[in-house]
């Protein structure tokens, strides 16, 4: 009955180890002009299977476009739309993706977002950070970080992930809690 019981909270427990971070766009400041999205950013970590959640009132919007339309702030040919907030958009695949709001000069103030999504875990985006640096020679833009080495991530430790060491030790430990508790009634 033990080992039953055991299986059960197992059974109950994984689902919740693996459940996916829903990133809110901005953190309190939503999708908004004057905050610095590169910035945001670089304090995330975005795997396959998280979301990432833009919050915003009606004088702005969300389209994912092209690297090059974000260096230039570009909403002429856009990757995908977005119906009004709050839009959810699921990080499917690994690689890098960008957001711009297409509203009059909003890019170029700073509202725009690239994330690189990994293939799961707690490491940090290979760069460093989540906003790439233009072109040898371009001028910087608003928002962009410039072409100098990027900050190092976060340190260990800061952020809810990182308190139980990311999505795999998080399961690992509840692993080890039920082979305790198994140990103990069986």
């Amino acid at each position: 009955m033990a080992k039953l019981i055991a299986f059960v909270l197992l059974l109950l427990i994984s689902p919740a180890a693996y459940a996916a971070t829903t990133h809110t766009v901005g953190g309190s400041s939503g999708w908004n002009t004057g905050v610095n999205y590169g910035d945001w950013a670089s304090g995330q970590t975005f795997a396959v299977g998280d979301n990432l959640s833009f919050t915003y009132d009606g004088t702005h919007a969300v389209e994912e476009v092209s690297q090059s339309d974000y260096q230039s702030c570009s909403s002429s040919n856009p990757v995908n739309t977005f119906p009004p907030s709050p839009t959810t958009v699921p990080l499917t695949a690994t690689g890098t993706r960008y957001f711009i709001c297409p509203r009059s000069n909003h890019c170029s103030q700073g509202m725009k977002l690239a994330v690189t999504v990994s293939a799961g875990g707690s490491s940090p985006p290979p760069s460093g950070g989540a906003s790439p640096s233009p072109p040898s020679g371009s001028p910087a833009t608003p928002g962009t970080p410039p072409s100098t080495p990027s900050s190092p991530p976060p340190p260990a430790g800061s952020g809810a992930a990182s308190i139980l060491g990311g999505r795999n030790s998080l399961m690992a430990g509840f692993s080890l809690v039920l082979a305790a508790v198994v140990g103990v009634m069986g």
